[in-house]
């Protein structure tokens, strides 16, 4: 699963260098993002801007990767494509999470 790590002002943001969360990456996307989050204290924005599929397993992982920084820290989410932010919709997990159009809208938002 490749995923890059870089920090600014208060977050760490992760982006997913993936078109697909599926249940075949599920697990090494899980263990990937504890592995990269570990060693950080700040708010974790993941940028899903190049993933175009997920499906429950994915959804599941990204939950896990939420549950996994509680309570101490936020999993924020950023720039959905239309296909991935309908399963977010339609699951009701958009009011579960801080959802952001951009990254930069949420370093607006949190990275002050």
């Amino acid at each position: 699963m490749d995923l890059t790590s870089s920090k600014e002002a208060r977050l760490q943001i992760i982006t997913v260098q993936e078109q697909r969360i599926d249940a075949f990456v599920a697990l090494a996307f899980k263990d990937r993002m504890r592995e990269i989050t570990s060693d950080t204290q700040e708010t974790v924005l993941l940028d899903l801007n190049h993933v175009d599929f997920i499906d429950s397993s994915g959804l599941g992982a990204i939950v896990a990767a939420m549950k996994q920084l509680a309570p101490d820290r936020r999993l924020l989410l950023a720039g959905m494509t239309a296909t991935v932010d309908k399963v977010f919709r339609l699951t009701r997990m958009d009011s579960v999470f801080g959802i952001y159009p951009t990254v930069e809208a949420a370093l607006a938002e949190h990275g002050g």
